[in-house]
Order: structure tokens, then sequence, then C-alpha cells
């Protein structure tokens, strides 16, 4: 349980006014930046972009096998995988979601808080924390005779530290803290590390290019995974944010696309896929 402690604790270290402070001015005059990132995610990696109050966001996210099998798999769609999440927003500054990915079945429930927020002519950046429970639920007894329940969960926390440079650029990093209680290759450490980087770049009024990467920081030597690198673009529609993307790693949690991405661009080993959102 101490990474559970570990992840929740940063909740209660901020104050309730820092977390619900969301409108663009206040008392003191303050002008806080709008409109950083338009989708809830740069790519894989979450944006620091929150779902206002009492908002209901419902995300579709699709991934499609690697298109380097061509018309055989008809270029990933035999292979898709899909993750459907929910995410309320508690307060402008507050957010909780739950998810059911196909990707080994995985169930995640997460908590998203604003820490501090980019002004105008102030404080640089945007400060957004991300907590996550996982749990695998495609682990096999038959296969695996001493797994326990424990062995099923995975953790994740992060910081998302994100300035609007212009009305056209935006960049995040992303540290980020990640732990498996199994993993799938034996020298690999379960508590793992990684450091995110992500950015959009705006080509129109309802358009802009994204992309991220995440550079892990102790994988094992004899891993066969890679860091995850992903470039797409957001089309907004109305209440709909549409993603389009291509990327090396077909999980869509934070622990699967930072530990267990497959693929590899310079052979051509890459997904395409989407995410979509519906603001309700």
């Amino acid at each position: 349980m101490k990474y559970l402690v570990l992840i929740l604790f940063p909740v209660f270290v901020f104050s309730q006014d820092n977390l619900l402070n969301e409108i663009d001015t206040d008392s003191t005059g303050k002008q806080y930046e709008i409109a950083t990132f338009k989708g809830l995610k740069i790519v894989n990696f979450e944006s620091t972009k929150l779902v206002a109050k009492d908002e209901f966001t419902f995300i579709v996210s699709h991934r499609f096998g690697t298109i380097e099998n061509g018309f055989n798999t008809f270029f990933g769609l035999d292979d898709a995988v899909t993750r459907l999440n929910f995410v309320f927003g508690i307060s402008d500054g507050l957010n909780i979601g739950v998810s059911r990915s196909s990707f080994q079945k995985i169930y995640e429930s997460s908590l998203k808080y604003r820490i501090l927020r980019q002004e105008k002519n102030g404080f640089p950046f945007t400060i957004v924390g991300f907590n996550a429970i996982l749990i695998n639920t495609a682990l096999d007894k038959d296969n695996l005779p001493k797994l326990e329940f424990k062995h099923r969960l995975g953790y994740t926390a992060q910081l998302l530290i994100s300035r609007k440079i212009n009305t056209s650029f935006s960049l995040e990093l992303a540290p980020t803290f990640f732990h498996d209680n199994y993993v799938l290759i034996d020298e690999q450490n379960n508590s793992q590390f990684a450091l995110g980087f992500g950015g959009r770049y705006k080509l129109g009024k309802h358009w802009s290019i994204n992309a991220d990467y995440g550079w892990h920081l102790n994988r094992a030597d004899n891993s066969p995974f890679k860091n995850p690198l992903s470039i797409g673009f957001d089309l907004e529609t109305g209440g709909h944010v549409f993603q389009m993307h291509f990327t090396n790693a077909q999980p869509m949690n934070t622990n699967g696309f930072l530990g267990q991405g497959s693929g590899d661009w310079s052979d051509g080993n890459i997904y395409f896929g989407f995410n979509l959102s519906r603001v309700f």
C-alpha cells in the first residue's frame, strides 16, 4: 500500500483554493492563459487540460495493429485495441476518471488536479497532477500459478508542467513514476521512471499538430520495449475533439505505452489510432 500513499499524497498537499481556482480573473486581478491544449491528451500523454465543473466527457481511444503487415491485417484493423474512458469534473480544477482498455483487459481509476495555473504577465507555467490505479485482469492463473490479486495492480504518478508560448505554440514536460506489481521482464525493476515531452502547434482555427515522446529512465538492458514517439493532428468541431495519430506504442494506459511499447518507427512497426472526445 506504500505506492497508494505515494500516489494520493499530492492531492492533500495543495490547498483547495489552488484546486478550485479556474476563473480567468480573481479578486487580485490576475489573468490566466487558456486553451494551452484542446484535448485531455496530447497524444498518449495527459495534457494539462481538465474537464470543467459538472461536465462529463466520454473518450473513445482506438489503436489499430501495426501497419507494416499491409493488407494481410488490413493495415492493423484486424488487431485493433480500444479504450473507453469516462471523466467527470468535480470542480474546474479536479477531475475523476474510470476506463477500460481491451489491451490486457485493464481497468483504471484516475484523479487529475490543477496545482498552479499560468498567468499572463505572472507565473509562467500550468502544473497539474495525475494519479491512477490500474488492474490487469488478463493475467491468467493457469500460466502464473502463484498469481495473487496484488500482482494485477499498477500505479501511476505524474506531474504535468505546461507553458503556452504564444497563441499557436504550447509545450509540456511530464516527469512520471509508474509501478507494476508484475512485469514481463524479470530484470525489469517494478518501479519505473520516465520523462515525457509534448507539444502542440496550432495550424488553423480548428486544427493543430501534436507530438509527444516518453524517455524511459531505467529500462532493463534486455527489454524488447521502446520509448514511445507519437505524432498526430487535433480537429475541434463543436463539442468534439477528434485526434488522429501515429505511434509506436499500442497500449493507451500510461504504464502500458511507457513500459510496453513494442513498435519501432525505423522499421515501419507503427500504429494508427485516434481519440474521440464528447462533452455532455
